[in-house]
């Protein structure tokens, strides 16, 4: 750092950014602290607040799979999605006033989150149905753990992140072992024509092109809550239209268990949104789409304890090996 000689140690007060090691979910409004490490400590404090958002990420969206099966025993997944979406979106903004308080509207990168909401949840939400109906659970969960090959390529190819062989290996590795974990029996598949297979990969696309474009938006607007908060609000929107046209009201009819349920599941859903918007202001998409994507795995040991159905088979094993290795050579690249 200009000024510092080697040895030394800033002791300058600063707020945290995206480049500083005191970002945060609120894009930079902490509180003042002071750096007592030299500069590249600093890089690795942010890499650190990255993988933990991941992480989070992964562990929110596989519990969020887990009670959406409570809830699917007796709502279908398109009215689901009817209430999970609103149900976070209507949490967040009771609580925004305390969450964004004092914190910059940044109107030119509006349109952005607001893209991102048209698509995600919303659209992927009802291409992940159409793919169920079609294909069925399998090859829809198998190919739509291709996203994170989407997100990186897209991340080294427009954002220019660098990619290191041993995270590449890790990647295909962790794609891999996902892949094993949710695949089945061929008997299991059903009959589907090939071009049904256009709607998981439409799916994997778009969960892989929106990393990529929050990164852009939180460059311009580095506030993940705000990022969280508007693309859920187009999404609710976007969710109650459909609901809307299919059933002739914006008020789903289900028993309330079920009910209940998807309110879990959005907020499961809707934090780990948060957590992977926080992860992408911190740390790269090469290394954050990797850690995201083991969520298949926490799904496995939730179902395994919850729902009672799910047999740890050497395959399973096996997938959850090579899920964790891929992870670990990630992280050391």
């Amino acid at each position: 750092m200009p000024g510092t000689r080697p040895g030394m140690t800033n002791t300058r007060e600063f707020r945290g950014s995206a480049k500083t090691p005191g970002a945060d979910w609120q894009g930079g409004l902490d509180r003042p602290q002071r750096l007592t490490s030299p500069p590249q400590d600093g890089h690795l404090d942010l890499m650190t607040t990255a993988i933990l958002f991941a992480f989070a990420s992964a562990g929110f969206l596989g519990a969020g799979v887990v009670t959406a099966q409570f809830g699917l025993r007796t709502v279908e997944p398109l009215s689901g999605a009817a209430i999970s979406v609103p149900s976070f979106t209507l949490l967040f903004l009771l609580v925004s006033p305390l969450l964004l308080a004092g914190e910059p509207v940044v109107w030119r990168a509006l349109p952005i989150f607001a893209a991102i909401g048209l698509v995600f949840p919303a659209m992927l939400t009802l291409l992940t149905f159409a793919s169920n109906s079609a294909l069925g659970p399998v090859v829809t969960s198998t190919l739509g753990n291709l996203a994170p090959l989407f997100a990186v390529a897209l991340a080294v190819v427009l954002l220019h992140e660098p990619l290191h062989p041993l995270q590449f290996a890790g990647l295909v590795i962790a794609v891999a072992g996902a892949v094993i974990i949710t695949v089945t029996r061929p008997r299991d598949l059903g009959d589907w024509r090939s071009w049904a297979l256009l709607l998981p990969l439409a799916s994997a696309l778009l969960r892989g092109v929106v990393p990529p474009i929050v990164k852009l938006g939180l460059e311009i607007w580095p506030s993940p809550l705000w990022a969280c908060l508007i693309g859920y609000v187009v999404s609710s929107f976007v969710v109650l239209i459909v609901q809307r046209v299919r059933k002739g009201s914006f008020v789903v009819t289900a028993p309330w268990p079920g009910r209940f349920w998807f309110a879990m599941t959005g907020l499961c859903n809707g934090l780990s949104l948060l957590s992977l918007f926080a992860a992408l202001r911190n740390g790269p998409i090469t290394l954050v789409a990797p850690v995201a994507a083991i969520y298949p795995l926490v799904t496995l040991l939730l179902s395994a304890m919850v729902l009672h159905h799910v047999r740890i088979t050497p395959r399973i094993v096996a997938g959850a090996v090579l899920t964790v290795a891929g992870v670990a050579l990630v992280l050391v690249g």
